[in-house]
């Protein structure tokens, strides 16, 4: 392996880091993985710790260098979007625990906003809704409740940024705060027609431009990375190193998965099945003003124009099933909801919507909280677990009919990844509900890949989208892939379809604030 030529990719998510390294055939050679911890200060509060973050980052690479040094030409960063990051420049400390994507401390903030009538305005520019989802009231809170942080901020000795900017921060060792076009477009503050921070933005907001990283295409050559060359023997006991690699792409999460899909013309569409649910469609050089509750973002670039997408985002999707693990403990293993869920012919009138931080698209109810209905007293843990999975599939649902009414066009078919679409009931419930087929690819990492795809073609390891797509084609046939290329097809007939839909409907009515 250590003549083999490939890309580290890093996609930091929501709940642990994993480092892949790529070939230039597009296959994962090698996977680490490292979780880290997830804090709950106060009700609809969830923070992360950022220096935790980093350090789970590098265990998860270390896991990688399990023999010789590897030939890595270039690193490539995905990474949980929104989530809020405040640090000091020349100490490089963080000043708070970082904010995550999923806290809803600043939703009185956002009322207030609403009060103030700038909605509109901050829509039209943003192509985002005002809600606590996005970074910009995130460091406003940052800056107002952090002791002398706000004068700190205006003066130019703290930075902020999304989990990117602070891993591009600390791989460069302090040298480099940029980030790219897909995440500068989940904050609030950036206009995604002029493609930079907007004045207007920046005072609604009361954010100083002062703090902002620098904004760049998603395939760029955005610094250095920068270690000691004895940092891996001093810290893992390793003689390598990842000195002088450069970092040639960065995408959010959600961006790199459809980059990674190779979902690169417009009208196709992928749905990423991780902590939340996150279906964007290609839009391509045309920005869609929507009226059903999406939003209008950016997806990743290969130069400074512009390529749009709209998304909905499902705020609990993965994190029900956790729920059911952790939470109230009646699974052993998010594996075993398959089995359970494919013993029984349906739920029994039983429904989970599980609103555990609202309800996002195309609902966009903070206040939303979760709810089991339909119980009986004949209802089983086995109705329980295959409403759960159920509930992320209608979640997708929605957003999918949501898209096709902006768009006034067809998706006949949906491309899937993240670690839940290797849950085949789950794909298949998928498919029979949307009435369209369901494609799997053989590697489902397509976030991971997307970001190394970035980092590959600005460094030259691949010379277009089409020698990715020959790729990807030839992963269906890999022997010592886990999952093959499949195909979901529906296997209900439309009056089933509308009648669990319908049931799903009411469901979400009964928990809306």
């Amino acid at each position: 392996m250590s003549n083999t030529a490939c890309i580290l990719s890093i996609d930091q998510g929501t709940t642990g880091t994993t480092a892949l390294l790529v070939d230039v055939e597009g296959n994962i050679i090698a996977r680490g993985y490292q979780e880290f911890t997830q804090y709950y200060p106060h009700p609809g509060w969830v923070e992360h710790d950022p220096e935790e973050i980093w350090n789970a980052t590098l265990q998860a690479i270390d896991v990688l260098f399990q023999d010789n040094p590897l030939n890595i030409v270039a690193i490539g960063i995905a990474n949980q979007r929104e989530t809020t990051l405040v640090w000091d420049r020349e100490t490089g400390k963080p000043i708070h625990p970082a904010i995550v994507w999923q806290c809803r401390r600043t939703a009185d903030m956002c009322a207030s906003l609403e009060e103030q009538g700038v909605a509109e305005d901050i829509k039209s520019k943003t192509g985002l809704v005002l809600d606590p989802y996005f970074s910009g009231t995130k460091v406003a809170w940052v800056l107002d409740h952090v002791s002398g942080a706000r004068e700190r901020a205006e003066r130019g000795e703290l930075a902020f940024g999304t989990v990117d900017t602070w891993l591009l921060w600390k791989l460069t060792d302090k040298a480099v705060h940029k980030t790219d076009y897909t995440n500068a477009s989940r904050t609030l503050l950036f206009n995604i027609d002029t493609l930079s921070w907007d004045e207007t933005l920046l005072e609604i907001f009361n954010v100083p431009k002062a703090v902002l990283p620098e904004v760049f295409p998603s395939a760029n050559n955005f610094g250095t990375a920068s270690f000691y060359r004895n940092f891996w023997l001093e810290t893992f006991g390793k003689n390598i190193s990842l000195d002088g690699l450069p970092i040639t792409g960065i995408a959010g999460d959600q961006q790199a998965a459809l980059f990674g899909q190779l979902c690169t013309n417009p009208g196709m569409a992928k749905n990423t099945y991780g902590t939340g649910c996150f279906l964007m469609l290609n839009t391509g050089a045309e920005r869609i003003e929507t009226k059903t509750g999406l939003l209008t973002t950016l997806a990743c670039s290969l130069d400074e124009n512009p390529v749009y997408a709209l998304e909905g985002s499902v705020f609990v999707a993965g994190a029900a099933v956790q729920w059911l693990r952790d939470g109230i403990e009646i699974i052993g293993s998010a594996q075993e909801t398959e089995e359970i869920a494919s013993r029984i012919p349906d739920s029994g009138g039983v429904c989970v919507v599980p609103a555990f931080t609202g309800l996002g698209a195309p609902y966009w109810d903070p206040e939303a909280r979760g709810a089991i209905l339909g119980l009986t007293r004949g209802s089983t843990r086995d109705q329980i677990v295959r409403a759960t999975l159920e509930s992320i599939a209608y979640q997708s649902a929605d957003v999918v009919t949501a898209m096709v009414s902006e768009t006034a066009g067809v998706i006949d078919r949906l491309r899937v990844d993240g670690g839940a679409a290797a849950n085949d009931f789950l794909m298949q419930f998928q498919a029979d509900i949307l009435g369209i087929d369901v494609e799997r690819p053989a590697q489902i990492e397509s976030t991971g890949l997307g970001a190394a795809y970035l980092a590959g073609i600005t460094t030259g390891v691949w010379n277009d989208i089409e020698e990715l797509e020959t790729h990807r084609s030839g992963q269906a046939q890999l022997a010592n892939n886990t999952l093959k290329t499949r195909v979901f097809s529906p296997q209900i007939d439309a009056d089933q379809r509308n009648q669990k839909l319908s049931q799903w409907k009411r469901a979400v009515q009964r928990v809306m604030s």
